[in-house]
């Protein structure tokens, strides 16, 4: 049946046939399409009855139009017929009409219940919901101007979930004339008109061309007109362009940018997207594997991926939300501390001017008073002054000569006396009583308030490798910090360096981390380290606000320092008082024979009066004129009776006259270095399980043997003429320590390799 329709079907409106034309080609084409397809030709100059040929949907064939036009052509009357006949044995099936309707019960209105959570016990909250829908053609829409909810809420002590019951409107009839109009039963998809029994039955007899009718079950009438086309203004999509993956017209395929591609139509592309997400039990897998196109895995792809990021994000959001929160608590607890803070400074600047206030009173009823005094003191001496002078002008009024020369000469000794005296009279006025001296100068004050601020935690602080010094046991860590004065103290934290590069996980292994805490310098002092070992460096500045943490800093302790032990030098060796110098000395025979002392025939050598088992060292051997020595390490069980080299426990750099070897376990290999090398540098790399030797003076890498170390090895030094010096406890040069560096990252690149012990022997010959 699927078949037969789709022999019947139009290639242009993907429906059935509709009063079709018999093509010359011999394909068909429905009356109307053929006529749509003349109206895209159309324009403003070339008007429809002057378009005389258009071209086959299907063959592309060119048909040429008479006079007459589409009318010219011939009706396919037998297809029709095939079409009237298959309409009619559908309308007899289940999806007939009447039917339909028999079969279908009758409901008012379709109901959706979703609940909600109200409430949890203790004042949280929850949501949830679910949802009971009526048939598959009414459940999924809702019209735009209907919405008829009856809300439930049961708020009991328990807190029950508030059930919502939501009403699907009804889909009313769009023909009837009564008023309200009755419910509808079908909806004509080619009308697109929804109608009532009644109406159906009148509109769309059971006969031509109302037979070709989609009837389906209600539907909106926001769902019914559905989508247009984006190029082609009232024309409905019914077409998916495979190639450009979009909705088309049949416009776009006759006659648009789409007409050479693969199209399909809508209900095949929307089965085969939909397919693979059937459930696995209802279909077997050889069917899901072919549902599955290369647009629905791709889809499948996009959709995990994007539920994953989905879920990144919510744990973001979260995180966010919580640093949020945390922010507002935090925001509070601070303002109510600034409020606190500001609230306690103005109750000061209010005792303040309290006391001062005080002062500025007391001050005023002191000097007032002293002031009164001056004053009352004046104004007796100035009562005393009027008074001589009214008596000495009523004198030189007198003009009766006895009573004048009577009393003249008492009042001009008075006079004169006043006169005298005059200083002492009037008191003295101190300037310093007005409050003249006196000033409020708060700009030392108000500048520091101005200035107030929150504060925050310091800069990290730097740590300056240039200033820092190391001994074979101390390091002296100096570093800087721009925020020196708001810190209350500084936090030295450091731990060996292990290699590890992600300092980040190193820093948050607490466990290995050593802390001096509570220093007020900007250096700091450690004792008691390894030697020769590198160890990193944090330095954090603290105060009331937080803390910040100085960028790593990798400083390293001295080499070991070590002498010549007497005890291990052969009786034909000379050591000097400082045992840092060995000589070649046949009458030097005063010597006890001990088990750790070099013996037998040309075994003349001593070693150092240390044992090393750890860390990184470095020392130089000054040759002098000497052409026959080796130097290198070896174990405590080294044999004393033979040369350095010939076991399997000593390993050295050796000089036999003008040659250069390297010796291990009886083996030796010649090596390039200069006659002229008068330095000679040992660098013991014990944890990275390596020796090597340099020339010193002209900064040259001789040889490395690559060592796994069982036991602690000791240094050794062998001459057979003139005299060698040791110089121990140095710094590991610049030049060595990135022969070094080079050489652990090589090996790092070989871990997981199984490595000999002693690769170096392939080329090597016995030691005869």
């Amino acid at each position: 049946m699927e078949t037969l329709e789709s022999e019947l079907t139009c290639p242009i409106c993907l429906e059935l046939f509709e009063d079709p034309l018999l093509l010359p080609c011999a394909h068909s084409l429905c009356f109307n399409c053929a006529h749509r397809i003349l109206v895209s030709h159309c324009s403003t100059t070339k008007p429809l009855e002057s378009i005389s040929a258009f071209q086959c949907p299907t063959c592309r064939y060119v048909i040429t139009l008479n006079h007459r036009g589409l009318e010219g052509l011939k009706r396919n009357v037998t297809l029709q017929n095939i079409i009237d006949r298959f309409q009619k044995a559908s309308l007899s099936g289940p999806n007939s009409p009447t039917e339909s309707r028999r079969l279908q019960p009758q409901r008012p209105y379709t109901a959706t219940i979703s609940g909600t959570i109200a409430g949890t016990i203790g004042g949280g909250g929850g949501t949830g919901g679910g949802s009971a829908r009526g048939s598959p053609a009414t459940s999924s829409h809702s019209h735009p101007h209907t919405n008829h909810t009856n809300h439930i809420n049961h708020n009991n002590a328990n807190h029950s979930p508030a059930i919502v019951v939501k009403m699907e409107p009804r889909i009313s009839c769009q023909f009837c004339e009564q008023d309200p109009p009755r419910e509808a039963v079908k909806t004509c998809v080619t009308c697109e008109v929804s109608y009532c029994d009644r109406c159906l039955r009148a509109t769309h007899p059971n006969k031509k061309p109302f037979t070709s009718h989609r009837l389906v079950e209600p539907v909106p009438d926001t769902h019914l007109r559905g989508l247009t086309c984006l190029e082609h203004e009232n024309e409905k999509v019914n077409m998916y362009c495979l190639v450009d993956d979009q909705l088309i017209c049949s416009l776009c395929k006759l006659v648009g940018r789409h007409r050479e591609h693969q199209v399909s139509s809508l209900t095949d592309r929307f089965d085969k997207l939909k397919a693979y997400q059937v459930s696995p039990g209802r279909v077997s897998d050889a069917v899901m594997e072919a549902s599955k196109t290369s647009a629905a895995q791709t889809l499948e792809n996009n959709l995990t991926n994007l539920v994953k990021r989905n879920s990144e994000l919510e744990n973001q959001m979260a995180k966010l939300i919580q640093i949020c929160q945390q922010v507002e608590v935090n925001t509070a607890m601070h303002e109510a501390k600034l409020v606190e803070e500001c609230d306690e400074l103005v109750e000061i600047i209010r005792q303040r001017k309290q006391v001062i206030a005080v002062k500025i009173k007391e001050s005023k009823v002191m000097k007032l008073r002293k002031l009164a005094q001056q004053i009352a003191n004046c104004r007796q001496c100035l009562e005393r002054s009027s008074a001589l002078i009214t008596q000495a002008e009523q004198s030189l009024k007198e003009n009766d000569h006895a009573r004048f020369l009577q009393s003249a000469r008492s009042v001009a000794e008075r006079v004169a006396m006043a006169t005298a005296s005059s200083q002492v009279l009037i008191p003295d006025v101190n300037l310093n009583e007005a409050f003249d001296n006196f000033a409020l100068d708060f700009s030392r004050e108000k500048k520091i308030l101005e200035g107030l601020d929150y504060l925050t935690a310091p800069n990290p602080p730097s740590i300056r490798d240039e200033l820092c010094t190391a001994s074979h046991d101390t390091i002296t860590v100096h570093w800087t910090s721009e925020d020196e004065f708001s810190v209350t103290s500084y936090e030295l934290q450091y731990t060996i360096y292990t290699g590890q590069t992600n300092f980040i996980s190193l820093y948050n292994s607490a466990d290995s981390w050593m802390i001096v805490p509570n220093i007020k310098q900007n250096h700091y002092t450690v004792h008691g380290l390894q030697s020769g070992t590198r160890y990193i460096f944090f330095v954090k500045a603290i105060n009331q606000a937080g803390s910040r943490n100085s960028e790593p800093a990798r400083l390293k302790t001295n080499s070991q320092p070590f002498k010549l032990d007497p005890k291990t030098a052969h009786k034909k060796l000379r050591l000097s008082n400082d045992c840092l110098t060995m000589e070649k000395d046949e009458s030097s025979l005063k010597k006890s024979h001990t088990p750790e002392r070099f013996g037998g025939t040309g075994s003349y050598g001593a070693a150092g009066n240390v044992f090393i088992d750890s860390g990184c060292h470095y020392w130089e051997v000054l040759l002098g004129a000497s052409t026959w020595y080796a130097v290198g390490v070896a174990y405590k069980s080294a044999p004393k009776n033979e040369w350095n080299g010939k076991n399997s426990s000593s390993w050295v750099f050796s000089r036999c006259n003008n040659n250069f070897m390297v010796r291990h376990d009886g083996k030796e290999m010649l090596v390039e270095a200069s006659l002229q090398l008068r330095r000679l540098g040992v660098l013991l790399d014990y944890d990275n399980n390596s020796l090597s030797f340099h020339d010193a003076m002209n900064s040259q890498h001789i040889h490395t043997f690559e060592i796994s170390f069982l036991l602690p090895v000791v240094p050794t030094f062998m001459i057979w003429n003139k005299s060698v010096m040791i110089l121990s406890g140095l710094p590991v040069p610049d030049f060595v320590d990135g022969v070094a560096s080079d050489l652990q990252e090589h090996q790092q690149q070989q871990m997981g390799l199984c490595r000999q012990e002693s690769p170096y022997l392939t080329g090597m010959k016995t030691c005869h």
